[in-house]
């Protein structure tokens, strides 16, 4: 017997994280509207602090990463969660917690700050 066939396929392996959460801090130079102007830094801060704090952080649980454009640009702030692909766009940081809370957290979309599929560049 081959070692090919005793080597799980990559689809049986769980993922390194759990769920990965991407929040746009793209900034542009040409005083376009960005992400970066509507407080995506704090907003990224704030979840990658509140995922520590909850010990949700780290392999087999929660990623936070920064991201450069995502082109959703007319709907920003945005974040996106992955492996749903959930598209958030937020105002303020009780919507973060509400998305490490619910989302990130107990695995529940949270259908109120979901982003349109139709808002993009």
């Amino acid at each position: 017997m081959s070692d090919k066939q005793n080597t799980p396929s990559p689809q049986a392996k769980p993922p390194y994280f759990e769920r990965h959460i991407f929040f746009c801090l793209n900034e542009r130079k040409n005083q376009e509207a960005c992400c970066a102007q509507s407080g995506a830094q704090a907003a990224f801060d704030h979840c990658k602090g509140r995922v520590k704090a909850l010990g949700l952080a780290g392999p087999g649980q929660v990623r936070v990463n920064k991201a450069g454009c995502l082109d959703r640009c007319a709907g920003g702030p945005v974040a996106v969660v992955y492996p749903e692909g959930a598209w958030y766009s937020f105002v303020d940081l009780s919507d973060i917690d509400e998305i490490v809370d619910s989302h990130l957290k107990e695995g529940r979309v949270v259908t109120r700050l979901l982003l349109p599929a139709d808002v993009g560049h």
